[in-house]
């Protein structure tokens, strides 16, 4: 079985990736009633604007990347090991009539150019590799000097992480959790050619961290996701206890 990005070590497979992106997703751009989404494109209009050059490491299904092209008019492309996942995040580009630069490869073997975006971020692929360093060291190689890279993963170092570990340890164990703190995030760009680097937590409440319905009724974990959702759109300033996302931004230097 062909595993991810087989430069580093890693804590899944391929076969998972394909498997969870042959899910049928709406084929829409995020919706606003989602606090996750609203969390990511708060962070998105903070660094992105029209015009810049941007890639997503582990684009599929698409979604987040089509917002960027789509409202925050920044030339987007993307890359991804799953076929099936490059597949869907193509419909949808199609669908909203906007281009990108879609690719199937590897990150250590791209065809992608160092140096050549203005902005490089990935949602939740670091954190499923035993050492994380070498992925981030390639981000922050295609990223220009001067520009910015963004690596956001789940913040299981938490709450979030004591809930899922009843919820859904499995899944918890997927995740390397030793890196989830902004130290420890942090200490991954250690000898880097950085100008800047910083770690903090991000978002309002969330519930989509949390795997409710392994161990909920259906509707009960429906309802559970609906309020804290509710809550998260509702609530008025990020509070890092409970603050889904960790974030660590490096500005090349």
């Amino acid at each position: 079985m062909t595993r991810l990005m087989t430069a580093s070590g890693h804590m899944t497979e391929r076969a998972y990736w394909d498997e969870l992106h042959g899910v049928q997703k709406k084929i829409a751009l995020p919706s606003r009633l989602s606090v996750g989404s609203r969390n990511l494109h708060r962070l998105f209009r903070k660094t992105i604007r029209p015009g810049m050059r941007v890639l997503e490491v582990g684009c599929a299904p698409g979604r987040h990347l089509a917002y960027i092209g789509k409202q925050l008019g920044a030339v987007t492309a993307g890359l991804d090991y799953s076929m099936t996942g490059i597949e869907m995040a193509n419909r949808l580009f199609r669908k909203l009539g906007i281009s990108c630069d879609l690719r199937c490869e590897d990150l250590f073997s791209t065809t992608f150019q160092p140096e050549s975006f203005d902005v490089v971020y990935s949602l939740g692929v670091i954190e499923h590799f035993d050492a994380p360093e070498q992925i981030v060291r390639r981000h922050v190689r295609l990223t220009r000097p001067g520009g910015t890279t963004l690596v956001i993963i789940p913040n299981y170092g938490g709450i979030y992480g004591r809930m899922q570990r009843y919820f859904d340890l499995e899944n918890l164990k997927l995740h390397n959790t030793a890196i989830m703190s902004p130290k420890a995030m942090k200490g991954l760009v250690s000898g880097m050619d950085a100008a800047e680097a910083i770690s903090f937590p991000f978002g309002r409440m969330s519930p989509w961290l949390v795997h409710f319905d392994k161990k909920m009724p259906a509707v009960l974990s429906r309802a559970a996701i609906q309020c804290v959702n509710l809550m998260g759109l509702l609530q008025p300033i990020d509070l890092k206890y409970v603050c889904p996302i960790l974030v660590l931004q490096i500005r090349r230097g």
